[in-house]
């Protein structure tokens, strides 16, 4: 027994595009998908988990991989969805904590679908894979590729999908020029945004209108471009600075970003030359136990002003680094002031005034400004951040220790109600 594949698209109320049909018949083993936003990969990809989970097998074993878990159960969870508004009958086991499915497939066997992260290398490791859906793929370091997922698809012959909106020139990009050539154990597909002919026109124009050319041309043309999408440019260019003591005869600014939940507080100082001086980057600590580390960083390099966000926890403990002695102002978080920052960090590392500490003394650093990038919002709307869940608690930090390094007229953020968070300047302040 084969599975039919049209017949199950029938039956799971799936109506592929040209470009999503193609990927759905190819037989090669290792498939590339590169492609703008709201293509439709995540869906073909959720539909050909079904399909392998689908396949009369006795067992079956079949990952999905992302950067982040949250960027693996977007894929899963269109899956999960599919199965349960079609094949509920199908379903023998659902886990949604450790992001598990298990399927009854049409052999009577049974089909597993797991989500996984590959920002923890060392759970890819161990189990043959029938198959394995990479989502941002071009956000992988390659090693991932060949040192875990690959060789779990040895001993089954199994086949890989790889998906993503390009990145640069990487291994994705190599993966996918491999795709187009004579090899035909490998089949790629490229394509811009505007082929699925589910989007309006007139949304496709607009963000051309609102984008940057070399954002747009990636993000929705679906385009290999080099540095397209990165909010921060020169960042290895910037990195070759040495992490100093105190010096007397210059003036220091720091910036404070305080932990949420599962986020690290990072507090940078920068001096009058615009040089990274000093990072602590430290997390699960109780909050008097931060002020002091705090404070301790803070008058290694004279008890500088620093910077704090003061958004929600962030104001309890911004009060308590005054009564503790720090010279501390508040910065609320809010979209626009969040731009701010971000735009002046952008511009102040675009003009190379910015001396970052070389890769080896602060490497998170370095991967966090290279990893923040113009986005999509499950919403559609377009911003700025971490991809998936990653932490970009270093860049702001830096970004609200820069911001202080700027011309003093430059306007500030008010953080009072008063003012309801619109810009005023110093001299009116």
């Amino acid at each position: 027994m084969r599975l039919n594949k049209d017949a199950l698209f029938a039956q799971l109320g799936y109506e592929p595009h040209e470009g999503q049909l193609a990927v759905h018949r190819s037989r090669a083993k290792r498939r590339v998908l590169a492609c703008g936003v709201r293509w439709g990969k995540s869906l073909s990809a959720a539909v050909e988990a079904v399909a392998a989970a689908m396949e009369p097998r006795l067992r079956s074993m079949g990952w999905v991989v992302a950067p982040t878990l949250d960027l693996a159960d977007k894929v899963h969870r269109e899956i999960v969805i599919l199965v349960a508004e079609h094949l509920r009958h199908r379903m023998v086991e659902l886990k949604q904590h450790e992001k598990k499915l298990v399927l009854r497939n049409l052999g009577g066997g049974l089909s597993e679908i797991r989500a996984k992260t590959a920002d923890n290398p060392v759970s890819l490791l161990g189990e043959g894979l029938d198959w394995v859906i990479i989502d941002e793929a071009a956000r992988l370091k390659p090693a991932i590729w060949n040192s875990f997922l690959a060789q779990r698809l040895i001993d089954k012959d199994g086949w890989a999908l790889l998906i993503s909106t390009p990145k640069g020139k990487g291994w994705f990009y190599e993966m996918w020029r491999r795709g187009q050539g004579r090899d035909p154990q490998y089949e790629s597909w490229n394509a811009p945004s505007w082929q699925n002919p589910y989007l309006r026109k007139e949304l496709i124009a607009a963000e051309r209108e609102r984008l940057p050319e070399r954002v747009f041309a990636q993000e929705l043309g679906g385009q290999f471009i080099e540095g397209a999408g990165s909010v921060f440019r020169y960042v290895r260019e910037a990195a070759s600075g040495d992490l100093a003591a105190h010096d007397r005869e210059l003036i220091y600014y720091a910036g404070l970003d305080l932990a949420r939940v599962q986020d690290f507080t990072v507090l940078v100082i920068l001096d009058e030359r615009k040089r990274v001086v000093f990072v602590d980057r430290f997390t699960k600590m109780d909050w008097a136990n931060q002020v002091k580390r705090i404070r301790a960083g803070l008058l290694s390099f004279g008890d500088p002003t620093v910077l704090v966000d003061s958004t929600g926890a962030g104001e309890p403990i911004f009060e308590q680094l005054v009564r503790a002695g720090c010279h501390a102002r508040p910065y609320p978080f809010t979209a626009r002031s969040k731009v701010a920052l971000v735009d002046n960090l952008a511009l102040m590392l675009e003009k190379r005034e910015l001396t970052l500490p070389r890769a080896e003394l602060c490497p998170e650093l370095l991967d966090e400004l290279e990893s923040f990038e113009y986005r999509i919002s499950d919403q559609g709307h377009w911003k700025t951040g971490a991809v998936g869940g990653a932490h970009d608690d270093l860049v702001m930090g830096l970004a609200l220790a820069a911001w202080q390094v700027a011309d003093a007229n430059r306007p500030y953020w008010c953080e009072t109600s008063l003012y309801d968070g619109e810009l005023i300047s110093e001299s009116s302040r």
